[in-house]
């Protein structure tokens, strides 16, 4: 070696010696590969198969990284991950509050503008360079690797209630293996001979009883917290056990997972659908879910929900895309995997809003006739004691067939006879609309609406096994890409046991969660529900979008993407990402900050006496802890940028550089009799340069280049020249 390169200059040194390609390679002489010992192992003048001489044309194989073992393990556990309980209850709520059908066109745009922008961007980082979250931003941007930390903090708050929703459907499963089902009747109580329905039932219904007092056992307030209920402490234990078992293997176990959970939510959506299109009333639930109030879409409010709908349907932030993405192929063409998954998770919102609207059309059929039966029952008391008149009844109604139409003609008569007592009649119109107006979403959808119309099902049993079932799969689906968006940066940064650490987090995740099973734990999951995740991971997304966008640079990361892809993505994806997308994700903060300004901070609270939900204010401390949560999430993004930006830490460069130690100059002293370019490209990622390839010129996102070949195996031109510049790399 030339005794004026740093590396033999500082040969004997003990300081860590940092020395770029550009150093190594530029006063090194020709190579003499017939007698290169580095890249086949061999003493000089040895021979060996040409195949030997040709390095490995799979980098993705040589850095150790585990891989998925088909695209169809890694397409289901996308659609897993962003397929989830909000798809159920979630996205038909919004439909039946925001329009009807004219919600569609909002949220439809929103998803092109944002959603799927987006999600290919996640999917491309992690693809590319092949870490979790915090890997992944510390080599796009060091100064915004908080990115990371504020994903993974996210998805703990998340998973910590989420996987409490799961246990609830655990216990309704179970419970569901008895007829008739133990939620489809009022219980009895006796005093002797005397029998007497439960009083907190009777104000409220057999489902919402059931709900709050046989499975919650809930309190009045969340200052009252009642101890825990072992019920709830029990089925929490089987969801994380099920999650554990699902994740302690990684991608590999999974992998396998998914083929079912991912899968057998759309068998049972589909059974319920043919089932549902069998009852009474079902047309009237969809025709009224599609029938478009097309004046809703003027409304600002109706946008900002779809908006903040299309950011959490596709699991945006949470680093579960990045995370199940970087165990994919470099070439693998994520572009298409972004446009099938957010499209695949548009069709399976749609298809589970068919399904509850028709279920709901049902339950609202049942309750009117429900309705007109108690009100035709009254009527014919007032006919016998003579507080109406029997002329005001016209000649062809029949009491003992009365249909809705004929009750809303009699409804119409003596309303409009009795104009000045009609109240005091106590009568109630009874119209199908009021009751599919009734809006219901989140537990009140799953554990309230569905499971009453379900006991009007035949075989309800039946019905009510395979709705549940559904719940816990689609809740699995997605706790095992939350799991795996925090087990992953954590593997990369650490050399840990992959079994050791997912049983670690779910044990301590299961002893943080005994918060939700508290009998006021329901009063936790709302608020952690409201404040741990939205603002921060909007906040997280867009700088996500900037770091990209505007700090590595649009141009460079489109030149990365064809690289990576062997195409140049539609232009539209470069407008997207450096200006269209940023400038919703700002909207969509100040609008959520205003409506949390403006919005009283509080919860529903079970008043038992009343059998009914009364709103009420947190107190101080929870109050606190509620904002304690957006702070703690959001926290990391300043640290880190501070600490990186005063050079406390190491900022984890993504400069081309390779870090030497007293220890490898001997090895390294000897370049002049190995091959320098298979030793500087065969490195693992863990020690290699960059994980981005050498760029050339890019015009732009309508500009054209030629293209180069980059295959290390088989490039005739090494583009080092290029490696001298280290900020052109991430």
């Amino acid at each position: 070696m030339p005794k004026n390169t740093k590396v033999t200059q500082r040969e004997h040194s003990n300081e860590p010696v940092t020395e770029s390609v550009a150093d190594l390679l530029s006063l090194e002489h020709p190579m003499d590969y017939k007698s290169s010992q580095m890249s086949m192992g061999l003493s000089p003048g040895s021979t060996a198969p040409v195949k030997a001489l040709i390095p490995s044309p799979d980098p993705d194989a040589e850095d150790g990284r585990p891989a998925w073992n088909n695209k169809l393990e890694y397409i289901l556990a996308q659609v897993g991950f962003s397929v989830g309980l909000g798809n159920v209850w979630r996205f038909p709520y919004l439909c039946q509050k925001n329009g009807g059908g004219a919600y569609l066109v909002p949220y439809f745009i929103l998803l092109l503008l944002i959603g799927i922008p987006l999600f290919f961007l996640e999917l491309a980082v992690g693809q590319r360079i092949r870490r979790g979250s915090i890997g992944v931003w510390n080599y796009v941007c060091p100064q915004l690797g908080g990115i990371g930390v504020s994903s993974l903090m996210v998805c703990g708050f998340v998973g910590l209630y989420y996987n409490v929703i799961i246990g609830w459907s655990i216990f309704y499963f179970f419970q569901s293996f008895q007829y008739p089902l133990p939620w489809a009747e009022c219980p009895i109580q006796r005093n002797g001979s005397l029998a007497i329905v439960e009083p907190e039932c009777e104000k409220s219904s057999a489902t919402t009883y059931f709900w709050y007092r046989q499975t919650l056992n809930i309190t009045s307030s969340i200052d009252d917290t009642g101890g825990l209920n072992w019920k709830m402490t029990l089925s929490l234990l089987v969801a994380w056990i099920l999650v554990c078992l699902a994740v302690i293997k990684g991608i590999q176990s999974s992998g396998k997972v998914m083929y079912f959970s991912s899968l057998f939510p759309y068998v049972v959506l589909f059974c319920f659908l043919v089932r549902g299109l069998m009852l009474k009333g079902a047309v009237d639930g969809i025709a009224h879910m599609f029938t478009p109030k097309l004046e809703k879409m003027l409304e600002p409010q109706v946008w900002r929900e779809a908006a903040t709908q299309v950011f959490f349907a596709l699991g945006l932030g949470f680093g579960g895309v990045i995370a199940f993405s970087s165990y994919n192929k470099r070439d693998n063409n994520c572009h298409f995997d972004a446009t099938l998954v957010s499209v695949i998770n548009f069709v399976t919102s749609i298809l589970a809003t068919l399904v509850v609207f028709a279920v709901l059309g049902f339950k609202a059929n049942i309750m009117n006739e429900k309705c007109v039966v108690d009100n035709a029952e009254k009527i014919l008391g007032f006919l016998n004691t003579g507080v109406l008149s029997k002329e005001l009844i016209p000649p062809h109604i029949n009491f003992s067939h009365l249909s809705s139409q004929d009750y809303a003609e009699m409804y119409g008569v003596i309303k409009t006879v009795k104009e000045d007592s009609f109240d005091q009649l106590g009568l109630d119109a009874c119209v199908l609309e009021d009751e599919l107006n009734k809006a219901v979403q989140g537990t009140g959808l799953a554990f309230i609406a569905f499971t009453e119309a379900m006991t009007h099902f035949p075989g309800s049993p039946f019905w009510s096994v395979m709705f549940f079932f559904m719940l816990i799969n689609l809740g699995l689906g997605s706790m095992i890409g939350t799991m795996t968006g925090i087990t992953t940066p954590i593997l990369d940064a650490f050399k840990i046991r992959k079994e050791i650490l997912c049983v670690a987090c779910c044990i301590i995740a299961f002893l943080l969660g005994l918060l939700f099973v508290q009998r006021s734990g329901n009063y936790f999951v709302t608020m952690f529900d409201d404040y741990s995740a939205g603002l921060p991971l909007t906040v997280v997304v867009i700088l996500e979008n900037i770091s990209v966008a505007w700090i590595y640079g649009t141009k460079r990361f489109m030149q990365d993407l064809e690289d990576m892809l062997g195409f140049r993505p539609y232009s539209f994806y470069y407008y997207m990402w450096r200006f269209v997308s940023p400038a919703v994700l700002v909207l969509l903060i100040i609008s959520t900050v205003i409506e949390m300004a403006v919005s009283p901070a509080g919860y529903n609270a079970w008043v038992e006496a009343e059998g009914a939900e009364r709103f009420q204010s947190y107190p101080p401390w929870a109050l606190a802890m509620a904002y304690s949560l957006i702070v703690v999430a959001m926290l990391p993004l300043p640290l880190v940028f501070i600490v990186r930006h005063f050079n406390l830490i190491s900022d984890g460069s993504n400069k081309l550089s390779v870090s030497y130690r007293k220890g490898m100059m001997k090895d390294i002293s000897n370049l002049e009799e190995q091959d320098e370019q298979r030793f500087i490209l065969s490195k693992k990622l863990s020690e290699a340069p960059s994980p981005m390839p050498t760029h050339r010129a890019y015009l732009g996102p309508g500009g054209t280049q030629e293209m180069t070949n980059t295959n290390y195996g088989t490039s005739t031109k090494t583009g080092y020249q290029n490696i001298g510049s280290p900020e052109s790399e991430l």
